[in-house]
This record gives C-alpha cells, sequence and structure tokens, in this order.
C-alpha cells in the first residue's frame, strides 16, 4: 500500500536514548527539561526567540485568537484544514469567509476589504500547502483597518519568506507538528510572536493560567506538551535537513513525470523559499479527479483531496459565496509524499495518472 503520508521516523536508538533519561528523572510534563530544550532548538533552528511549544496546532490556533482578545468577525480562508476555521467558532468568534487566489490558493488579498465590517478584528490567513501568503498586502490591509493578524502556518516548517522564517510574520503565527507534518513531535504544534508580552500571556494560558504554584493568571487550558514528544521533535530536528532535502527531490521528480499532462500546480509566491511538504496537483475538472483517485486506489494507492470540501460548507458557518476554493477543491488531490517514498513508486503513480489522463 502507498498512502498519501507516512510519518518520519528517527532512529530508534536516538529515541530510546531520550526516553532513558526521561525514565531516569520522572519528569514527563510540565515545562520538563526536554520541553526547554527542544524550544531553544527550534529558536536556534528558526532564528525566531519568542515561540512555545504546545500540544497541537489547533490548540496554538485557539491560544493565539484568546491571547489577542479577539471578538466578532475573523476573515478567513475557505481552503484549509477545518481546524483553521473551527477554532475561530470555538473561541466564539464568526468565521467571514474571502475566496481564494486560483493560482496560490491562498486567501485573496483584493477581496479582503470588501469583507470588513465594524465587527472584523483579525485576519486569519492559511499558508496552503507551505507556500507564503501575499504577506505584504495582507498586513497593509490590516494596518489601514487596525486589525490582527494570524497566520496557520501549519504546513510551513522549513518555509522561508525574504529570507527569514516565515513564522516570523503576522501578530502570532502557528504551526503543527503532528505525526504527518514533515517536522513533527507525534503530536504537537507552536505558536510563535514577535510581541514578548503575548508569549509571556500564553504561556499561562497554556498551562491553566498557573503563575507559579499557588497563584493563578487569567483563565487558561491545558496546552502544555509532555517529555516523550518533546523526545521524538528533538530526534527529528536532528534529521530536518535531510527530511527536507528528500522532499525537495520527490516533489522534483513528480514535476519531471507529470510534465505535458493537463494538470496545474499551485504557483509559488515569490521570495518564498518553498519546503515541498505536500504535492497538489489540479485536474481539469472534478470527474477527472475522481476518475485518477479511484484508479490510483484500485492499485492500492491513496491520494487525499486536500481540501475538500471547502470550509464555507460546513453546517456550523453562515452561507458563504466562494466559488473559486470550491472549484479547486472539488478537483483537486494531493499525491504520496513520504520520506521513504521510493522513486519506482512515483513512477507508477505517474503512469496510472498519465493513462487515466490520456485514454
Amino acid at each position: 500500500m502507498i498512502p498519501v503520508t507516512k510519518p518520519y521516523l528517527p532512529e530508534l536508538s536516538k529515541y530510546q536514548d531520550y526516553v532513558k533519561t526521561i525514565f531516569s528523572r520522572q519528569w514527563l510534563t510540565n515545562n520538563g527539561p526536554l520541553v526547554q530544550q527542544l524550544e531553544q532548538k527550534f529558536r536556534e533552528y528558526l532564528n525566531i526567540q519568542n515561540l512555545l511549544y504546545v500540544s497541537n496546532g489547533t490548540i496554538a490556533l485557539q491560544l493565539a485568537i484568546k491571547a489577542l482578545d479577539l471578538k466578532g468577525e475573523i476573515i478567513t480562508t475557505p481552503f484549509s484544514y477545518v481546524a483553521t476555521t473551527s477554532s475561530i467558532v470555538w473561541e466564539g468568534c464568526k468565521p467571514v469567509f474571502v475566496d481564494i487566489d486560483s493560482q496560490t490558493l491562498n486567501i485573496d488579498p483584493a477581496k479582503i476589504e470588501a469583507a470588513i465590517t465594524p465587527r472584523t478584528s483579525a485576519i486569519l490567513a492559511t499558508h496552503c500547502f507551505g507556500n507564503a501568503c501575499d504577506i505584504e498586502a495582507i498586513d497593509a490591509i490590516a494596518k489601514k483597518h487596525h486589525l490582527k493578524v494570524i497566520y496557520d502556518a501549519a504546513h510551513c516548517f522549513g518555509t522561508k519568506y525574504k529570507g527569514k522564517s516565515i513564522f516570523d510574520f503576522g501578530d502570532i503565527s502557528t504551526t503543527s507538528l503532528h505525526a504527518t507534518k514533515l517536522m513533527h513531535s507525534t503530536e504537537g504544534g507552536i505558536v510563535f510572536a514577535n510581541a514578548k508580552e503575548l508569549i509571556h500571556r500564553m504561556s499561562l494560558m497554556r498551562n491553566f493560567g498557573h503563575d507559579g504554584f499557588d497563584k493563578f493568571n487569567g483563565v487558561g487550558i491545558n496546552g502544555k506538551n509532555s517529555e516523550f514528544h518533546a523526545a521524538m521533535g528533538l530526534c527529528v530536528l536532528e534529521d530536518l535537513e535531510l527530511i527536507l532535502k528528500e522532499r525537495k527531490k520527490q516533489s522534483e521528480l513528480y514535476s519531471q513525470l507529470l510534465t505535458g499532462l493537463t494538470i496545474d500546480t499551485p504557483t509559488i509566491q515569490p521570495s518564498c523559499n518553498f519546503n515541498y511538504a505536500y504535492y497538489p496537483v489540479i485536474f481539469e475538472n472534478e470527474s477527472t479527479a475522481l476518475d485518477v483517485k479511484l484508479k490510483l486506489e484500485k492499485n492500492d494507492i491513496y491520494p487525499r483531496r486536500y481540501f475538500y470540501p471547502s470550509l464555507s460548507s460546513l453546517d456550523y458557518v453562515d452561507l458563504a459565496s466562494t466559488p473559486i476554493s470550491d472549484n479547486i477543491a472539488s478537483r483537486i488531490l494531493c499525491l504520496p509524499l513520504y520520506h521513504e517514498l521510493h522513486k519506482d513508486s512515483q513512477s507508477l503513480i505517474c503512469e496510472i495518472i498519465s493513462q487515466a489522463l490520456i485514454k
């Protein structure tokens, strides 16, 4: 079977070495030594000082919305994983969907201002598939209308924008370290902020509001992560350059093998040093995409309809017109991409796609 992805697993002995230290200390959670070490390694790798390691990427989004004290409406994208929208609703705000750019698949800044009302408090934009949004345009709109900006950068570990980590933009950026991500800690996430006071506030929030053993400072939740998760994160981070190199090589092979076929791929934003986290392909229509998906599955190959359906169709949001997102979502597939994927498997995948399209 060839799944859409597989978690990268480091050498077992490396992980076991970290686990032995956990057993010797018997310190399993509550900001343990490995969590602190992982946070420091992230600071060094990303050249960003203000960050927090949390339990997952969804909690990271919820902390961001809460820390910025957002109310009312939040402008967001309909083309992302469901957590982008559900986090807004979970925190008592209303998502307002703005359609995407058909080339980059990110929120279209040219359509944002028309969606701003007196109730708008922020823009929450996703760097879809690791491809940077039009950051300057979004930030200019936010400054003009006094809005906060959160970037959902769940797909973006390893992506840079104008020579800086993509996590270095917006009031707050978040990422996921879920097992399916190229940088993972089994489960996990990170929040980033340029303002130290925001990081301090979120550090209290992720631990029930504890400000010491017997003192509380504001409302909080359990957003901590464990030593075992941090151990996995430390192991994977050690191998990240190898992982990024392999993803790029695999993506370039797909592009070579699929040359000449009637499919499109997203346009990477200028000044974006892309991380090759996914390989999405866009077919001419939905019936073709579904036909390709079926033929691949008959050969025990399992692509994924990322992201289908558009989030504007969820049953807990107001009806919105997002025709471009709806159209792209209906005819896009993400092809298998993971560290151990062999080039022979990629050749088979592309041969099946080619036969389906040339029939």
